[in-house]
C-alpha cells in the first residue's frame, strides 16, 4: 500500500473506533462522573502504551530534552480538549455540541493554510462544507430548535473552543510528525493525559473526602469493558493512527474523516439500542460521504504536480 492509502485507512479507522466509542462511553458515564473515567481512561491508555516499551518491543527515539517542545501537542490534546468538552456539556445540549464540534474541519483548513502552507481547490473546500453540512443536518433535524433554550452562550463558547484546540492539534502534529516519530507523539499525550487527569480526579476527590472510592469504578464489570475499549482503542489507539495519518497526508484531509464517527454512532445506535433510522441520517450520510471523498480526492491530480519540483524538501 501507499503513504496515502495506509493513512485513509488510519482515518477510517479512527472514525470507526471513535464512532463507536460513545456507546462504551455512555455505559461508563452510569457508573461514575466524567473526571473519574477520563482519569481512569487514561490510566488503562498510559498502561497499555508502557507494557510494549518496559518489554523492549518499541523503542522510543525522544530525548528528555525534546518532551518539552512535544507538551504543547498534549496540551492541545487530550487536555484541553476534553476538559472543555465536559464542561461545555455542562451549559449546553448534546446536539448544539454535535453541531460545533462538526467545524472542526473548517478550522483545521483555515489553521493548515495559515501555519503550514497546505492549499486546496476550490471544490476541495466546497467539498469539505458540504461534509461539515451533512452532520450539522442530521443534528439539525433531529430537534435542535427545540432543544437549544437550555443551552447557554457559555456552553457555546466552551465547545467551540474544544473544537479550535482540536483542529489545532492536528495541525501541530502534522507539523511535528517531521521531527519527531509518531510513536513518540502517541506515547508523550498518553503519559500526560494520564498525569493530568489523574492530578485532576485526585485533587477533587481529596477535597471532597471520597479518596477511598476512586477505585470503586473497577467494582462493576460493565465499567472495565467500557474503560479497557476508551483507554486503549479509543484513546491510544485512535491517536497512534491519527498521528501516523497525520504524517503522511494534509491535516486538512484528515480531520475531515472525523465527521464520518458521526455516522458509525448512527449505524451503532441503529444496531444496538435499537434507534430509529429516519430519512435524514441517510441524506445527511450521502453529505458526509461525497464531502469527504471530495475533500480527499479532487484536484488531486493538480495538486500532484504542484508539488513535484519540491519532492525532496517536502519528505518526513
Amino acid at each position: 500500500m501507499k503513504d496515502q492509502q495506509k493513512a485513509i485507512l488510519a482515518a477510517l479507522l479512527n472514525a470507526v473506533i471513535t464512532g463507536l466509542s460513545f456507546l462504551f462511553l455512555k455505559m461508563a458515564l452510569a457508573v461514575t462522573n466524567p473526571v473519574d473515567t477520563l482519569s481512569h481512561r487514561f490510566t488503562v491508555a498510559f498502561l497499555a502504551a508502557s507494557i510494549p516499551i518496559l518489554f523492549g518491543w518499541i523503542k522510543l527515539s525522544i530525548k528528555p530534552k525534546d518532551i518539552l517542545a512535544i507538551i504543547p501537542l498534549a496540551m492541545l490534546y487530550p487536555v484541553l480538549f476534553f476538559t472543555l468538552q465536559a464542561f461545555g456539556l455542562v451549559y449546553t445540549t448534546s446536539s448544539e455540541a454535535g453541531i460545533i464540534q462538526a467545524t472542526v474541519p473548517i478550522f483545521t483548513m483555515i489553521m493548515a493554510a495559515f501555519f503550514l502552507r497546505e492549499s486546496s481547490t476550490w471544490l476541495q473546500k466546497l467539498s469539505t462544507i458540504l461534509s461539515v453540512a451533512g452532520v450539522v443536518y442530521i443534528f439539525a433535524i433531529k430537534g435542535l430548535g427545540a432543544s437549544t433554550s437550555s443551552g447557554s452562550s457559555l456552553g457555546t463558547i466552551l465547545i467551540l473552543l474544544s473544537a479550535v484546540s482540536l483542529a489545532g492539534y492536528s495541525v501541530l502534529a502534522r507539523k511535528m510528525t517531521k521531527s519527531f516519530h509518531y510513536i513518540d507523539m502517541t506515547y508523550m499525550v498518553a503519559v500526560l493525559g494520564f498525569v493530568f487527569f489523574n492530578a485532576w480526579s485526585v485533587i477533587q476527590h481529596s477535597v471532597e473526602g471520597t479518596l477511598s472510592s476512586y477505585f470503586a469504578p473497577f467494582a462493576s464489570p460493565t465499567f472495565i469493558i467500557s474503560i479497557v475499549y476508551l483507554g486503549i482503542l479509543s484513546s491510544l489507539v485512535t491517536s497512534f493512527m491519527t498521528n501516523f495519518a497525520l504524517s503522511k497526508m494534509e491535516a486538512s484531509k484528515i480531520s475531515v474523516f472525523n465527521n464520518l464517527s458521526t455516522l458509525v454512532t448512527i449505524v451503532a445506535g441503529v444496531l444496538f439500542l435499537q434507534e430509529k433510522l429516519a430519512y435524514y441520517h441517510l441524506i445527511g450520510a450521502l453529505m458526509i460521504i461525497v464531502g469527504v471523498i471530495g475533500t480527499n480526492f479532487l484536484g488531486a491530480k493538480s495538486r500532484a504536480r504542484d508539488r513535484l519540483p519540491s519532492t525532496k524538501s517536502s519528505s518526513v
